[in-house]
């Protein structure tokens, strides 16, 4: 069985209810036809429901079972607009402002997952919209984690006949959000791809701090920032299996491993990558999706306190759906 199928029989022993603001998006609508179709979560599809309906059985798609609201006819909207002003009215929120950001689906959504009334466990977005148009109003209503000081983004990959990491799945980060982070930024997402990939993967998560050096076989401003990121993750939290700075074949190749870091604790068995920038994290993730034909689920986000998950706007909708069963299992963590 796959990754993403075992996930999927996660999401069903409890099944969630996940909100998709984009559903003028046809990809968008195929996955919610799919996702019902295997029972493994419970769909809300905000947008115009005549709208929603004539594309989808345009395209001969049974959206039959998903939850569709309009922002601009809800009951709720004025519950919402004041809830929104309330969240942010220290920021210089209008009601007016407020009234018309309800209108918009993605803030919409997320008004419905911080209410608790309305039972919407998570959210997914970005197949037709930027990961900052994601992001900003599910930092702005939900909030950070309260033992969360970054938020991030990583993907799952999955990588066909591949002997390396864990059976060929990674998690790769900060793949998604943080542009230039420093070296206690670093820190802080190497915490939190670990859990997550415990959390998602049930294994033990064994962490590479990556870099274009190996134990100081080139000195830099760079390599110093993944050293010193490294010594953080180890004095915040000396559970985790951790090493760098490594290239990414002392990383997973254990035979490169053995000659270049053979003291190293991962022994080439890495199976979280942490990128040093945004640069090389969301190449290094494209790469391997193009070329080694892989899997990959994201990007998804870490330090939210309810699951919100962002998509490459290159997405298909199968991996929407595969987003779709990873929000699910993420959702029944809250308590």
């Amino acid at each position: 069985m796959s990754l993403i199928e075992e996930i999927k029989q996660r999401a069903k022993k409890e099944i969630k209810t996940i909100v998709l603001p984009e559903a003028q998006d046809i990809r968008i609508l195929e996955a919610t036809q799919q996702v019902l179709k295997e029972k493994y979560a419970n769909i809300v599809l905000v947008g115009n429901q005549e709208e929603i309906e004539k594309k989808a059985k345009e395209k001969n798609l049974n959206i039959k079972g998903a939850k569709i609201v309009d922002p601009s006819t809800s009951p709720k909207q004025e519950e919402y607009v004041n809830l929104l002003y309330e969240l942010r009215k220290h920021k210089a929120m209008t009601i007016e402002k407020a009234k018309e950001l309800v209108k918009d689906p993605v803030y919409y959504g997320m008004l419905m997952v911080k209410d608790e009334k309305e039972q919407a466990d998570g959210l997914v977005s970005g197949a037709a919209h930027s990961t900052s148009d994601t992001l900003r109003p599910a930092l702005q209503i939900l909030k950070t984690k309260p033992d969360t000081k970054l938020v991030s983004a990583f993907f799952v990959m999955v990588v066909p006949n591949c002997e390396y990491g864990q059976k060929g799945t990674f998690i790769f980060a900060d793949s998604g959000l943080n542009e230039s982070p420093d070296a206690q930024d670093l820190s802080e997402i190497a915490i939190s791809s670990s859990k997550s990939f415990r959390q998602l993967i049930q294994k033990e998560p064994k962490v590479a701090m990556l870099s274009y050096s190996t134990y100081g076989s080139a000195k830099s401003e760079w390599t110093q920032k993944v050293i010193e990121a490294t010594n953080l993750v180890k004095q915040k939290d000396n559970s985790i299996i951790i090493d760098g700075e490594l290239q990414l074949d002392a990383a997973i190749v254990p035979e490169v491993a053995q000659f270049k870091a053979p003291k190293s604790p991962i022994k080439g068995e890495a199976n979280v990558l942490i990128f040093p920038n945004l640069d090389t994290g969301n190449i290094g993730y494209k790469l391997v999706q193009r070329l080694a034909k892989a899997e990959a689920y994201g990007p998804l986000c870490q330090g939210i306190s309810k699951p919100v998950n962002d998509l490459s706007r290159g997405c298909s909708s199968k991996d929407i759906a595969g987003v779709i069963a990873i929000t699910a299992v993420q959702a029944q963590e809250i308590k």
